[in-house]
């Protein structure tokens, strides 16, 4: 049986993104590389224990298949990276990564996993550093700056508290005329209180 898992970091990545690491893209590469069944989540890379992850790497048996499209989609630091593809080769499951290849299991298969995961790695630690030195820049050109989301004004929303205090409308319709999610929703109402 060939697995195919795709994941981003979060929900806000969860599809669209020029980059072709959304799930969109990621579930259509896979599906055109054969895969009978895809396991798709929104979690981050940096811990190895994701739900689905867990549930579709315990489903794996020997002969099957794993494929994902890039290393980082499945572990973010080469020695996890290693250890899993490791143990999945010994339990009689091959690993195909689509921009790499079939992992092989023989000296110069694990010398070329044991590369691509540090690269891997270091990508990532890469973009970490330069968003760091991004918010002391920031800061320094800024001191009122603010790391997260700004708030985001909602002029209208007492009006539409009223309506939906008084039963003429539900929340989820005072959410979408005010282009709004739930969660926002809840935080103004908690805030205004």
């Amino acid at each position: 049986m060939r697995y195919g898992y795709g994941r981003v970091s979060s929900t806000t990545r969860y599809a669209g993104g020029e980059d072709g690491n959304s799930l969109e893209a990621q579930e259509k590469k896979l599906k055109d590389a054969g895969c009978e069944e895809i396991t798709l989540e929104a979690y981050t890379g940096t811990k190895m224990e994701r739900p689905k992850f867990t549930r579709l790497l315990n489903k794996l048996e020997s002969g099957d298949t794993l494929i994902v499209c890039k290393l980082d989609r499945f572990a973010r630091t080469a020695t996890d990276g290693v250890n899993l593809i490791k143990e999945l080769l010994a339990r009689g499951v091959s690993v195909h990564v689509l921009n790499m290849g079939l992992v092989e299991d023989t000296p110069t298969g694990r010398l070329v996993l044991t590369i691509m995961m540090a690269f891997a790695e270091y990508e990532r630690d890469m973009i970490i550093e330069r968003l760091n030195d991004g918010k002391v820049e920031a800061k320094a050109k800024n001191p009122e700056y603010r790391e997260g989301r700004k708030y985001l004004e909602v002029p209208e929303f007492e009006n539409f508290r009223y309506l939906v205090t008084e039963g003429a409308m539900t929340v989820k319709e005072a959410c979408t005329k005010l282009g709004i999610s739930r969660s926002k929703w809840y935080k103004e109402v908690s805030c205004r209180a």
